[in-house]
């Protein structure tokens, strides 16, 4: 008894040297990441993870405004090849919304309308909405204006051109490693670490923005660092007064944050699939929602239309290979806000994962479109 005493004695040392010797090395944020995922049996984040980060309330409405149902409500079973793919890719919701009503809607593993979960990189396209927002009140000068204007401690030999279109638009040249399996690589150290606006103003702006198309969450990042410090208030408060409000969302909403209280702009706004769908009927409806004008119909034009990608306009993803043009909020496992204008619909998806990708989106995005038109089409 005493010698396994000793044992697990010696091992719980141990386990506070490597501990104490990996918060030394400055890597503390490893001791999280392995906490949140390998600890619980995930390998990286996961839709559910919003339990193991601090976060800010984003508050709804008082007077909400709920979805219609369509007189055709999941009258039709969902075809075999997209009921297959929402099953092969863990999908937890999946809903249609036509002449915004809706049309189909499924959950799975227990979720239901309520159920929230964490949108990844869909959030990249809320945090442009908002330095929208802040531009159309007059707070930011422009999509032009120059990021060292709040930013004035932006490094690197190109920090002086750097201009908010260019993070919007992921174009500004940042040194930056989108990889998201390394866990000693920057995106891990923003995701799990302490500090991530510090951690973001270290990095240089390296090459000449405007010039090359290179997805990076720190441009999003950065762009968030300017909203607030041009307005004073966290991101969370800016969503719900201009964004989630408006909406007349119907639950409050809630974006990860790190320690210092400090969103993960590039990521982790959480809700359910009903509340993402506003944010496609707002734009389906050029910026409008029942008679408020919230977005500039043009700038939904210009950030629906390519930039320096075909495949990407002002942090929206572009697509046009099913015959219709369709643009997309879209997050690394599969969370999809997908708008279809020619046909008034928007799809959300939301997901434990998606498939490779296949003509610059994951294939299970492309067989979600291609299905949806089919049962539009009546086919």
């Amino acid at each position: 008894m005493k010698k396994g005493l000793k044992i697990i004695g010696g091992i719980a040392v141990v386990l506070t040297l490597i501990a104490a010797g990996i918060k030394l090395s400055g890597n503390g944020y490893l001791l999280k990441g392995v906490w949140a995922c390998y600890l619980h049996g995930n390998n990286s984040a996961t839709i559910d993870d919003a339990k193991y980060f601090d976060s800010h309330r984003i508050a709804a409405a008082d007077s909400v405004w709920q979805w219609p149902i369509h007189s055709h409500y999941n009258q039709k079973a969902l075809p075999e090849k997209l009921a297959s793919t929402l099953a092969k890719t863990g999908s937890v919701a999946f809903l249609v919304i036509k002449d915004d009503s809706i049309l189909t809607e499924h959950y799975w593993e227990g979720y239901t309308d309520s159920s929230q979960s964490n949108s990844f990189s869909m959030a990249k396209s809320i945090t442009t909405m908002i330095a929208e927002i802040a531009i159309q009140k007059g707070i930011l000068k422009g999509w032009h204006q120059k990021v060292k204007d709040m930013l004035p401690d932006l490094k690197g030999a190109h920090a002086d051109e750097l201009e908010l279109w260019h993070l919007s638009t992921m174009s500004s040249g940042l040194d930056w490693d989108e990889a998201y399996k390394n866990p000693f690589t920057i995106t891990a150290k923003a995701y799990y670490g302490d500090h991530v606006a510090d951690l973001i103003m270290t990095l240089p702006i390296v090459d000449e923005p405007g010039k090359k198309f290179n997805y990076q969450s720190g441009n999003t990042e950065l762009l968030g660092l300017c909203v607030m410090k041009a307005t004073g208030k966290t991101f969370a408060e800016l969503a719900s007064e201009w964004l989630w409000k408006p909406l007349q969302a119907q639950r409050d909403a809630k974006w990860h944050t790190d320690p210092q209280g400090t969103e993960l702009c590039y990521c982790c706004f959480n809700s359910d699939a009903r509340d993402f769908a506003r944010f496609g009927k707002m734009m389906l409806h050029q910026g409008n929602w029942n008679g408020t004008q919230i977005l500039d119909s043009s700038f939904v034009l210009m950030a629906t239309s390519p930039a320096l990608s075909p495949n990407y306009g002002y942090s929206f993803w572009l697509d046009d290979t099913h015959g219709t043009k369709v643009f997309a909020q879209r997050g690394i496992l599969g969370q999809y806000i997908i708008t279809i204008p020619e046909y008034h619909v928007v799809v959300v998806r939301l997901g434990r994962h998606c498939l490779p990708k296949q003509n610059n989106a994951p294939e299970d995005f492309h067989i979600i479109v291609e299905q949806v038109l089919a049962i539009l089409k009546g086919e």
